[in-house]
């Protein structure tokens, strides 16, 4: 497996030099997109308004305790990405949410000044300047790019889930991990508008580009259209 991961690498290399987005699969990804929001609009949807309902504090807790194992992540690609001091930050965070915080339902890192960042191993391969190549839509994962695409086996073993050795608590956890996220999500559909396609893949490239530069000297269109619908 691992080689042909290296192989897929050496194959789009061409891709991943080029950082103009580009959407040479679009027929495809559509396809993709058609797949995964049927999928969503089965399965995952209609738990997450269930989940919705639960009670305001539950669901903060649930997502502190996520976001205390996205730490550990984040804090390894801040040390990639020569950031030792944010990556300091964020280890900190993890070993004291992860005690104090009652393992890491309540967020005692960000109460006592410790911001929280989110890094992974694609933004890193950014700051590297590896550019993001065409733009790819994952069935059941959603939007993606060629290099977070070839980033994942890599943001994969660097996440603590992986390394746990129950495979019925792993997939657990990544279940309430996608059912939290998706419940987040749902308050963002009324934003939608026009060819929800290219909706989507606009939201994510440009808020891709954000995290890459840490909101730094970024000019977030998306932002803007999103504050002229509100207001409209």
């Amino acid at each position: 497996m691992k080689y042909l991961y290296l192989f897929t690498l050496v194959f789009y290399f061409n891709y991943l030099i080029a950082d103009e987005l580009r959407d040479p699969y679009e027929n495809f990804n559509r396809k993709t997109f058609e797949f995964n929001e049927k999928l969503d609009e089965n399965i995952l949807k209609p738990i997450a308004r269930t989940y919705s309902k639960f009670p305001p504090k539950i669901k903060i807790g649930v997502s502190n305790f996520f976001n205390n194992l996205e730490d550990v992540e984040t804090s390894i690609n801040q040390f990639l990405q020569g950031k030792p001091k944010k990556s300091i930050n964020d280890l900190s965070r993890f070993l004291i949410n992860s005690t104090i915080g009652l393992g890491g339902f309540i967020d005692v890192a960000s109460k006592i000044g410790l911001e929280r960042h989110e890094e992974d191993f694609g933004q890193t391969l950014a700051v590297w300047g590896v550019g993001q190549g065409p733009y790819i839509m994952l069935p059941g994962l959603g939007p993606s790019t060629l290099r977070d695409t070839l980033s994942r086996p890599v943001s994969s073993f660097s996440s603590v889930t992986f390394h746990m050795t129950d495979t019925d608590v792993n997939i657990a956890l990544k279940t309430i991990d996608a059912i939290e996220t998706r419940e987040r999500l749902l308050d963002v559909e009324s934003l939608l508008s026009g060819d929800k396609y290219s909706f989507v893949k606009d939201a994510y490239i440009q808020s891709m580009n954000y995290e890459i530069a840490d909101g730094i000297d970024v000019q977030d269109d998306f932002i803007d259209d999103m504050e002229d619908f509100l207001i409209d």
